[in-house]
C-alpha cells in the first residue's frame, strides 16, 4: 500500500472511531424513535423488547467478541499515531485486577485501543488475563452502541459491574478504570502530567473487598493528542462543564483536532502523536470483605508510590525530560 493512501486509511480509521464514540449512541436512539412512527414500527418494537430482557447484561460480563476486537481496523487505529503497550512486569492469570490508568486525556484513545481491542497484543503480553476496560454506566443505555462496545470488552464502571467481574468469573481478569474521569479531562493539555488521584479511593476499596491486586498504568502521550479550549473560572463554559461533571459524569470539553486528510486543517482527529502505554508492576492485595478507611489509605498509598515510581522510570524513553515531573492532585 503506497504511504499517502495507508495514511488515509489510518485517519480514516480513527475517524470512525470519533464519530461512532461522540454519534453512535445518539444516532441509533433518533432512529429507533422515528422508525416507531413509520411502517418499519416493527423493528424498534422488536429491538426495545429484546432490550428490555437485555438490560442488565452489561452488569454481567458484556457479550465480548474476540472478531471484534481483532478488527484489521484496529491495527490501523493503532499506527496512526502510533501506539505501544509496553508491560513493567507479567501479570499472573491465577490473580485478578484493578488497574488505574492514567491520565484521562479527552477521549482516552491509548486506553480504547490497547484494552478494547488487540491491535498492541494485549493477549499475547499477558496470556491467559482479560482485559475490561470500564466506562460510564449511562453509555449502555444507549441502544445499538451498548451492543457495540460489549463486543470489544467494555463493562459499565458501577461497583455491582465490577464486583461481578472479580467475584463471579474466576481469575484472570483485569479491570481497567480510567480514574481521573471527567475531573482530569479538563485539566487536559499537551504537555500537561497532572493526575486527578487524591480523593479517588473507590478502586482501592473495590481491589480489597474482592482480593484483586493493584496496578498502575500511565499513558505517555494522551494529553498531547488534543488541544483544548480552557474556560476562564465562573465563565459561562467552566460552569456548564461543572454542572456536567456533577450531575452527568463527564464533562463536555472544546477540543482542537486535526483534519482527517492532514494536519493543515482542523477537525475532529487527534493530533497523530506517540503514545506508550506502560502497565507497572502488581501490588498485592488482601482479600477484606470489609476494609477499614486504614486499609484503604494504606493501599492507596502504596498505589501512587507505585505510579510516582512508573512515571519516574519511564518517562526519558517515552520522550520526556529527566526534569518533568508528575502531578498529583
Amino acid at each position: 500500500m503506497e504511504d499517502s493512501v495507508r495514511k488515509h486509511v489510518m485517519a480514516i480509521s480513527v475517524f470512525q472511531w470519533v464519530l461512532t464514540f461522540l454519534l453512535m449512541g445518539t444516532f441509533f436512539t433518533i432512529l429507533l424513535v422515528y422508525l416507531l412512527f413509520t411502517s418499519y414500527w416493527i423493528i424498534p418494537v422488536v429491538y426495545f423488547t429484546w432490550l428490555i430482557i437485555d438490560w442488565d447484561t452489561p452488569m454481567k460480563g458484556g457479550r465480548r467478541v474476540e472478531w471484534v476486537r481483532r478488527w484489521t481496523i484496529w491495527k490501523h487505529f493503532r499506527d496512526y499515531f502510533p501506539i505501544k503497550l509496553v508491560s513493567a512486569a507479567p501479570l499472573s492469570p491465577d490473580r485478578n485486577y484493578v488497574l488505574g490508568v492514567h491520565p484521562h486525556g479527552i477521549l482516552a484513545a491509548s486506553s480504547f485501543c490497547n484494552f478494547a481491542t488487540e491491535a498492541t497484543g494485549f493477549s499475547e503480553i499477558y496470556p491467559g488475563v482479560r482485559p475490561w476496560l470500564a466506562v460510564l454506566a449511562g453509555v449502555f443505555r444507549l441502544p445499538i452502541y451498548r451492543d457495540y462496545i460489549m463486543s470489544a470488552g467494555v463493562a459499565p464502571v458501577s461497583k455491582d459491574s465490577l464486583k461481578y467481574l472479580l467475584s463471579c468469573c474466576g481469575t484472570g481478569n483485569a479491570v481497567f478504570i480510567v480514574v481521573g474521569g471527567a475531573a482530569e479531562s479538563l485539566k487536559s493539555s499537551p504537555g500537561e502530567h497532572i493526575v486527578t488521584l487524591n480523593n479517588r479511593k473507590g478502586f482501592v476499596r473495590l481491589a480489597l473487598e474482592n482480593g484483586a491486586d493493584l496496578v498502575p498504568v500511565y499513558s505517555f502521550g494522551e494529553n498531547d493528542i488534543y488541544e483544548q479550549v480552557h474556560f476562564a473560572p465562573d465563565s459561562w463554559g467552566w460552569k456548564l462543564q461543572l454542572l456536567f461533571q456533577k450531575h452527568v459524569g463527564f464533562a463536555p470539553c472544546l477540543f482542537k483536532g486535526t483534519g482527517v486528510f492532514g494536519e493543515g486543517s482542523w477537525g475532529l482527529n487527534p493530533f497523530p502523536r506517540p503514545l506508550t502505554t506502560v502497565v507497572g508492576k502488581p501490588i498485592r492485595v488482601p482479600h477484606c470483605p470489609v476494609p477499614s478507611e486504614q486499609d484503604v489509605d494504606q493501599y492507596h498509598g502504596l498505589y501512587i508510590a507505585g505510579l510516582q515510581e512508573l512515571f519516574d522510570e519511564y518517562k526519558v524513553s517515552c520522550g520526556l525530560s529527566s526534569s518533568v515531573s508528575l502531578k498529583i492532585i
